[in-house]
């Protein structure tokens, strides 16, 4: 029996692997070499072993999606949390991008910007950092003119080169921009200001973290996005019903509890 063809715009791709190898530092994958405080892996054992498996999980996550709010000083409708940055990524593509639009990425950067960008249909352009690996706004000024995207990605400090973009940098994508900006902070713990601050209900912009880096919650798969709440209500029209276990829930909410301990780390 013949092969069914996949879609014209996925034969050329290749998926996204990152080789997992035994030892205590893994530059590779960026995980951190510590576990979480022993004091939150108790209090998620406990109430992990009251977990009701024969019931589906809390749908809105709402008390998790509360806690991480109180962490930024928002409430959960500008929380959109997932199984780890990556999915919330996919769902901001598969709702602002997809087959018809575009997306911009200032290269180098995250390839999972461009790689999911294109699994959503979407067709990628791609800007040139400076040598320094900053972002130039004229750069940016010239990719907008030219293909006016409707998602621009910013990467914020960038992996792979771990540069943190100055605030006037962001804001000017931000006012560049005609559709949605990301601002990627996956290690944002590591740089000496937040786009968080820039975050408005009438701007275009949201915010991506995960608790996978200096939280010590890789195994969790947990991310979110900090969103005007306009932009929350369109990504829970695209994500799958009950996507985060009742285990998640309780290992993100906990872990806001020691916010500090995880931090010092």
């Amino acid at each position: 029996m013949p092969r069914v063809p996949v879609r014209d715009d996925l034969r050329a791709l290749e998926g996204y692997h990152s080789p997992q190898v035994d030892v205590r530092v893994r530059l590779n994958t960026n995980e951190s070499p510590e576990a979480p405080p022993p004091a939150w892996r108790e209090a998620f054992a406990a109430e992990v072993s009251r977990i009701e498996w024969n019931r589906y999980p809390d749908r809105a996550a709402t008390e998790m999606r509360a806690a991480i709010g109180s962490l930024h000083g928002v409430g959960p409708e500008n929380i959109f949390a997932a199984n780890g940055s990556n999915e919330v990524l996919q769902t901001l593509l598969l709702t602002y991008a997809g087959a018809g639009r575009k997306v911009a990425t200032f290269e180098p950067t995250y390839q999972l910007h461009g790689h999911i960008a294109r699994l959503t249909g979407a067709t990628v352009v791609e800007g040139e950092r400076r040598a320094d690996f900053t972002i130039d706004p004229a750069e940016v000024e010239r990719v907008i003119a030219e293909h006016r995207p409707d998602v621009t990605f910013v990467c914020s400090p960038n992996n792979p080169t771990g540069v943190v973009e100055p605030e006037s940098t962001v804001r000017a994508v931000v006012d560049m921009a005609p559709g949605l900006v990301v601002v990627d902070e996956a290690y944002a713990q590591f740089a000496d200001w937040s786009a968080l601050s820039l975050l408005d209900e009438d701007r275009p912009m949201v915010v991506v973290r995960t608790f996978s880096k200096t939280w010590s919650m890789a195994a969790a798969r947990l991310g979110y996005v900090v969103a005007p709440t306009w932009v929350v209500s369109e990504l829970e029209k695209v994500i799958l019903p009950y996507h985060l276990d009742t285990a998640k829930q309780i290992a993100g909410r906990l872990a806001v509890g020691y916010v500090d301990d995880m931090n010092a780390r």
